[in-house]
């Protein structure tokens, strides 16, 4: 077993294994906006498994968000001052727009299944 793979977030091993879905990729940024912009109500330790499964999926396809979110979404996390957590709340908004509830409402439910259940 390689280093990487010691320190992995049991949240991350969980989303490798777990196969997900282009949509459940787009809902899992969705969240990462929404704990990036003070909007979650997430315990923390489960904001920081979400974000050690949106680090797991985040290469792969996603047809809502392009590279751009990606690279906002780096930035708040790697200086998450004003300028870069301003630039988080209009693309949380769009998500939660573009993103159909009850798709959202099935995510959590496949997030709660399988990380915290």
């Amino acid at each position: 077993m390689t280093t990487a793979a010691i320190t992995l977030h049991p949240a991350a091993h969980w989303a490798i294994q777990a196969a997900f879905t282009p949509e459940q990729i787009d809902c899992t940024t969705a969240v990462v906006l929404k704990i990036l912009d003070n909007k979650c109500k997430m315990l923390p330790g489960e904001k920081l498994a979400v974000m050690a499964v949106y680090d797991a999926v985040r290469h792969l396809a996603s047809p809502l968000f392009d590279s751009a979110v990606h690279a906002a979404i780096r930035a708040a996390r790697q200086e998450p001052g004003t300028q870069t957590l301003d630039a988080i709340h209009p693309l949380r908004v769009h998500a939660e727009a573009a993103i159909p509830k009850p798709v959202m409402k099935q995510y959590k439910a496949f997030l709660r299944e399988g990380l915290f259940g």
